[in-house]
């Protein structure tokens, strides 16, 4: 089973994506074949890790797919697109920080002790002395459970403080097994969402990227980091499967295992890209070609038009107010958008994808899919949700109980239709409603994974073909390509 590490924090801001990526971009310059995963719902770090690691970034989150899919998954992501020689796994927030209320679940430790990974702790050691060795036996001895098989240090200042910092850790017999610098001038922008996507920051985010791995290939032990990597033991089970999960999504929806048309062509659905839509999870995309269709990207910010033959469309999360001018300025595709949406095509978006459905956003015209206009907001909305769907849709059928996150700082005006998308209850005990239902179009704040629920997939894709069945009934007698 392929070598892994996780590597965790005391807290948020001690330098974990910048020390993962680093190793993924040191490993891989070594001519390894890495695995880059990040715990928790979050779509931005696996961006950066992508860019080192030259494959997609996965997230692991317990919540959000269930503790009996981590295994599953990881496996599937560590042998795709070829076996990957170690997997390096960043975590959430400190070691121990899960999902409120609930204990260890969705933490870091929850995602190493499934996985039975050794874990690698990242300690910003400035203005810390001595008292660093009370800080990582604490860590190290909070859970029998979690194995931490050496400690990095960083934004160390000077020798003299590494030797200090070093001497204390001494005492405990964990491996320190670097001391980085502080490097100022790798430093990764943020905003008011987080970190600046890597996609938006192009041959900027490539260098970045690449000066992790030069400083933490010079500042850490990577041999050393590899032997603990090793140690991991063998994880049975058996990997995730697309195919698999259609199947058996298509036989609890009482569905035929392939449609009437399945294998006359194959529905076209396009997937929003570019540096306005960064969010997205990699099985989507292989849970819906698995279902039948073709999936292309188009980039809203500079296609004119949708790919040839589109009769679904996926709008996920992303940053449209950053964008909102240059999304308003193409018009082109903003009408065959809405002329798609009239027409019948199967549309679900998320968040993001919410606000360039709607009507206006901050004042610049949107796509007027949905009768309501979105504004930018000074209050984050953060957090799980579980929800219930309260109609039937592309997505879900009324009652289905799904598990998402919202990650915002925008407000939408209404905030649902009739019906709304969503019902779940509010921290207060309140029940929320949110999200729009229209037709064939599906559109709400919630980010959801889609491998905890293969039917939307399969819902989706099937959505799609009928309308291409019903635009072109010569394609789907075979007479003529789709």
């Amino acid at each position: 089973m392929t070598a892994r590490i996780v590597v965790a924090a005391p807290a948020s801001g001690h330098g974990k994506t910048s020390v993962a990526t680093g190793l993924l971009a040191a490993f891989a310059a070594r001519g390894l074949v890495v695995s880059p995963h990040k715990v928790g719902p979050d779509y931005i770090d696996p961006g950066y890790h992508a860019l080192a690691a030259g494959r997609p970034g996965r997230t692991l989150d317990p919540w959000l797919v269930g503790e009996e899919r981590l295994v599953p998954l990881f496996r599937h992501a560590v042998a795709t697109p070829v076996p990957a020689d170690l997997a390096v796994i960043e975590g959430v927030m400190g070691l121990y920080d899960g999902a409120a209320g609930r204990g260890e679940f969705a933490s870091t430790a929850h995602v190493a002790r499934v996985l039975e990974a050794p874990v690698v702790l990242v300690v910003d050691s400035t203005a810390m002395g001595r008292s660093v060795a009370a800080l990582v036996k604490g860590f190290a001895g909070f859970d029998p459970r979690i194995r931490v098989g050496g400690v990095i240090l960083n934004r160390v200042g000077s020798d003299r403080h590494e030797m200090i910092l070093r001497q204390a850790l001494d005492e405990l017999g964990i491996p320190v097994l670097g001391a980085i610098r502080r490097h100022d001038s790798l430093a990764t922008p943020s905003r008011h969402l987080g970190l600046v996507p890597a996609a938006e920051r192009s041959g900027e985010a490539v260098d970045v990227v690449r000066g992790l791995g030069a400083v933490v290939a010079d500042a850490v032990d990577l041999d050393a980091v590899l032997a603990i990597a090793r140690s991991a033991p063998a994880l049975p089970g058996t990997d995730w499967n697309p195919d698999d999960e259609v199947a058996a999504a298509r036989a609890g929806l009482h569905l035929p295992e392939k449609s009437a048309t399945d294998g006359k062509f194959r529905p076209v659905i396009a997937m929003a890209g570019g540096a306005a839509f960064t969010f997205s999870y990699a099985e989507t995309a292989e849970l819906l070609t698995a279902a039948g269709a073709d999936v292309v990207t188009v980039d809203p910010r500079t296609d004119e038009s949708l790919p040839p033959g589109t009769t679904g469309l996926v709008v996920g999360g992303g940053f449209p107010e950053v964008y909102a001018e240059e999304l308003s300025a193409n018009e082109p595709l903003r009408r065959a958008v809405l002329r798609r949406a009239r027409a019948g095509a199967a549309i679900v978006a998320e968040c993001a994808g919410l606000l360039y459905l709607a009507r206006s956003l901050d004042d610049r015209q949107m796509c007027g899919v949905l009768d309501a206009d979105a504004r930018m907001t000074g209050r984050l909305t953060l957090g799980y949700r579980e929800a219930t769907a309260m109609s039937d849709s592309v997505l879900a059928t009324a009652g289905t109980t799904v598990r998402g996150h919202e990650f915002h700082r925008t407000a939408c005006t209404p905030g649902a239709g009739a019906p709304p998308a969503w019902e779940w209850a509010a921290p207060d005990g309140t029940r929320h409603r949110e999200g729009f239902v229209q037709g064939r179009v599906h559109a709400s704040y919630l980010h959801l994974h889609w491998a905890s629920m293969p039917g939307a997939a399969v819902g989706l894709a099937d959505a799609a073909r009928k309308s291409a069945v019903r635009e072109n009934p010569a394609a789907a007698r075979g007479e003529v390509k789709a």
